[in-house]
């Protein structure tokens, strides 16, 4: 009979800004130990975003403290092994949708950082979305045609 496969356990959330989705996993791994997502071995600690670790996409220290707000909170930087899948839009959004999501994931975790989180903002979803293009507009959502000069 074969061995089965180590069970990995994680808590998963999707957290969503503008256009883009952010799909995140917060492992539960030992001390020591690294967890294989896609072929990646991430360790407790590190943060992989796309197949990259985060500080090759989000460098700038404004970036880091935005995304590591939800971690630091809650005093959890070192406790979880995190692979984030995200898609759509740009970076700033991709940014919200990480944060959201992590808060998201972390209130699974442990319940008892809900009201330390809800009081940060960090559970809000930011309902701003890109307006929809108008009909008869040239390309644009609010540009009007141009009228003929005389």
């Amino acid at each position: 009979m074969p061995k089965k496969a180590k069970e990995i356990r994680y808590y998963q959330a999707v957290g969503r800004r503008k256009e883009s989705v952010a799909i995140v996993r917060l492992y539960i791994v030992g001390k020591n130990e690294s967890v294989d997502v896609d072929n990646l071995k991430i360790k407790r600690g590190e943060i992989f975003v796309n197949g990259k670790p985060i500080e090759s996409i989000f460098n700038s220290l404004d970036e880091r403290t935005i995304y590591l707000r939800p971690l630091k909170l809650t005093k959890n930087q070192d406790r979880f092994a995190i692979s984030i899948k995200v898609s759509g839009s740009g970076r700033t959004s991709w940014l919200g949708a990480i944060s959201l999501g992590m808060a998201r994931a972390l209130v699974l975790a442990d319940p008892n950082v809900k009201p330390i989180l809800r009081q940060n903002g960090l559970l809000t979803r930011d309902p701003r979305t890109r307006e929809r293009r108008k009909v008869g507009t040239g390309g644009k959502a609010r540009r009007e045609k141009q009228s003929p000069k005389r």
